[in-house]
């Protein structure tokens, strides 16, 4: 968000989603960032990010290192992330995401929605070294997440410009249109190539009891893993996982409630 823009929100508000696009900032899992670097990334003036960024550090949601004096994520994230992950359940996915990549020998990743992103949540892709988000235009996850999205989530129109990373993406909201009625036809999605060459994703949903999906399953490897032979095996090991997890991943109010 820009100052300008900022600045038409009401006071208290203002501060919150300043203080939210801060930290959104860290997404990428990329370097410490200095006050400065936020500044440049939220178009703020120095002053402004410096004292939100001070405000973060006091409750925790920040931590600054004390050579460079740059932030990163503090332990507040973490431990409200920690809480999420299981308060979600995600811990029981652990070990049916491990078998299904023990038994297709590929990459095995769940992941949700978050606006505009697919966020891996729990899988072989969740590593210090990469970040967890994706786009949803340009991958097997977030074309299942898109295809079937919950109400209010927003359809290919919500999303900002779509951004190429091959030569194979796709970059017109009605060809994506179109891609996600074959996904649904198909009742899977394929990334072939699309975000990153020499890549192919197979991926489903794992649905809630109205039929939106909840996560994305996909496994992941190269091509010459994932053949056009191999592509119905693969699937039906990713669906049975997805059965499975549409059970573990229950809140506990959803298994208290009665059958219809």
């Amino acid at each position: 968000m820009s100052e300008a823009a900022a600045q038409r929100a009401p006071g208290g508000a203002q501060a919150v989603r300043r203080a939210l696009d801060v930290l959104h900032c860290f997404h990428d899992n990329g370097p410490d960032l200095s006050a400065s670097d936020l500044a440049r990334r939220l178009e703020l003036s120095a002053s402004t990010a410096h004292r939100l960024a001070r405000t973060l550090l006091g409750s925790g949601f920040l931590e600054q290192d004390p050579r460079t004096a740059r932030y990163r994520l503090g332990p507040a994230v973490t431990e409200l992330g920690r809480l999420s992950y299981h308060q979600r359940g995600l811990h029981l996915a652990a070990p049916e995401l491990a078998d299904l990549a023990e038994r297709t020998g590929a990459t095995a990743d769940l992941a949700l929605r978050s606006g505009p992103h697919a966020v891996i949540v729990a899988g072989g892709s969740v590593t210090p070294r990469m970040g967890l988000r994706r786009p949803l235009h340009s991958t097997a996850l977030g074309k299942v997440l898109l295809a079937w999205a919950r109400p209010g989530e927003g359809g290919p129109a919500a999303l900002p410009p779509l951004r190429a990373f091959t030569d194979r993406t796709i970059v017109e909201p009605a060809l994506l249109q179109a891609e996600l009625e074959r996904v649904r036809d198909a009742a899977y999605a394929l990334n072939d190539g699309e975000s990153a060459l020499g890549v192919r994703t197979l991926a489903v949903p794992v649905l809630d009891g109205a039929g939106y999906a909840r996560f994305a399953l996909a496994v992941r490897a190269t091509p010459s893993v994932i053949t056009d032979e191999r592509t119905d095996r693969f699937l039906e090991e990713a669906r049975s996982c997805a059965r499975a997890l549409a059970v573990l991943l229950l809140t506990p109010a959803e298994r208290r409630a009665p059958a219809l």
